[in-house]
């Protein structure tokens, strides 16, 4: 019986032993998760941005393969023309919002004029070419214009 008594007495040791690991775990992760919510509080610095990767074939990394090939900014509907898709007004809405995500992010895109995109990697200030914005720019179809349609 005396051994029964020195099991019992080493579990209920070693119970006690756990609930004490269990209560150091849960303090290191509460510790933990609010040096992680810190973090996510801090502005991002300028130089260090994480790495962002486009999946291969998708639009946005045709767009950026262009805009790389390039080496300049291009309107919404020239990257729409070498990217395969029409320039119509449902495909320009959809593309130039997915890049507008990024370009609000501070990632990958920038935005030097309303409709044309650049890559950040340009570094210029204002992300244009040294030769201006495309011939076109700014002007949508001067036919609808006089029509009024």
């Amino acid at each position: 019986m005396n051994i029964r008594k020195e099991l019992d007495r080493k579990i209920e040791k070693k119970r006690e032993e756990i609930a004490e690991s269990e209560k150091s775990l849960g303090e290191a992760r509460a510790y933990l998760q609010a040096l992680e919510d810190m973090r996510k509080m801090l502005p991002k610095e300028p130089g260090s941005q994480e790495e962002v990767l486009l999946r291969p074939g998708t639009d946005l990394a045709k767009v950026r393969d262009v805009l790389q090939q390039e080496g300049k900014a291009l309107h919404v509907e020239e990257l729409l023309k070498r990217t395969g898709k029409p320039p119509e007004k449902k495909h320009k809405i959809s593309l130039s919002g997915s890049l507008a995500s990024y370009v609000r992010e501070h990632k990958i895109f920038t935005r030097p004029a309303p409709n044309t995109f650049g890559l950040i990697e340009f570094g210029s200030a204002d992300g244009l070419p040294a030769d201006g914005p495309p011939e076109n720019f700014g002007i949508e179809n001067s036919d609808a214009l006089a029509t009024g349609s």
